[in-house]
């Protein structure tokens, strides 16, 4: 009698769907992602219908939502796989499909295909942005990110779109080349190599010099007076501080070659 081994190679393996049905998901954290998702989604849905004012809040607001849900998580030790993928795939609907139909729909599709085109450009690198960041960010400094983040690159086009809404340029001959090199400046930056500070190493539980609590007051009282002016200021500075970041590091590290091969030679 031949005794049949069986197939280890080719057997399939059942996971325990009662322990994978009995695990569930974290709430508090992914509500906040669902409200982002749903403020993006709105966003959408106002760009088409021509509430482009309507449209640019409500992406602001999908942002404030995402900047809470992962900080929530962490505070409450809540993080998990699920949570990080839903919160990827929200990012791309409210930072992604949102700014992109927002500029398209405020002036862009008047220039016809070039304007799909550059419309897509940033859809596009909105998605290489989150699909780079997904792979590396265990690995890259925490401190940083490394290229333009979607929220801060939907919050760049959409304060652009708010502040240009409410001054009526519209109709204002040039301003579509304007949204033209914002909407692809920001796309752009979201795939560049240069370092944004990522603002993930302040603690809010911890004391802060008393400069900071004024710098803070000082910037709503500013925002209180022209929001969509503020706004806009704000997110273009952000976008430029990414140079400047990478440039005083470039410097930094050429400075520290030229010290070792000096101190190499003295050596010698």
């Amino acid at each position: 009698m031949n005794d049949q081994r069986p197939d280890n190679i080719h057997r399939l393996i059942v996971p325990n769907t009662s322990s994978l049905r009995g695990r569930g998901i974290y709430l508090l954290p992914n509500l906040f992602t669902s409200g982002a998702l749903f403020a993006g989604f709105y966003a959408i849905i106002a760009a088409v219908k021509g509430h482009f004012e309507g449209a640019a809040i409500a992406i602001l607001v999908a942002i404030v939502l995402d900047g809470l849900d992962g900080r929530i998580a962490r505070m409450t030790n809540t993080q998990s796989d699920f949570g990080a993928e839903y919160d990827s795939l929200a990012d791309m609907v409210s930072f992604g499909i949102a700014p992109a139909l927002l500029a398209y729909q405020w002036t862009l599709h008047e220039i016809g295909k070039f304007g799909f085109f550059i419309a897509f450009l940033y859809a596009a690198g909105a998605a290489l942005r989150l699909a780079r960041f997904n792979v590396q960010k265990t690995v890259q400094d925490k401190r940083f990110f490394k290229g333009l983040p979607s929220p801060s690159a939907a919050a760049l086009v959409a304060t652009f779109i708010w502040f240009a809404d409410m001054q009526g340029w519209h109709d204002l001959g040039g301003v579509i080349a304007l949204v033209v090199l914002v909407t692809l400046s920001a796309a752009v930056l979201m795939v560049s190599n240069l370092r944004y500070y990522s603002f993930k190493d302040l603690d809010l539980r911890n004391r802060i010099p008393f400069a900071v609590v004024l710098g803070v007051v000082l910037v709503l009282g500013l925002m209180s007076i022209d929001p969509p002016l503020m706004s806009m200021l704000v997110m273009l500075a952000y976008a430029g501080s990414g140079v400047v970041l990478t440039l005083n590091q470039l410097s930094r590290s050429r400075s520290e070659r030229r010290n070792a091969r000096a101190a190499e030679r003295d050596a010698a």
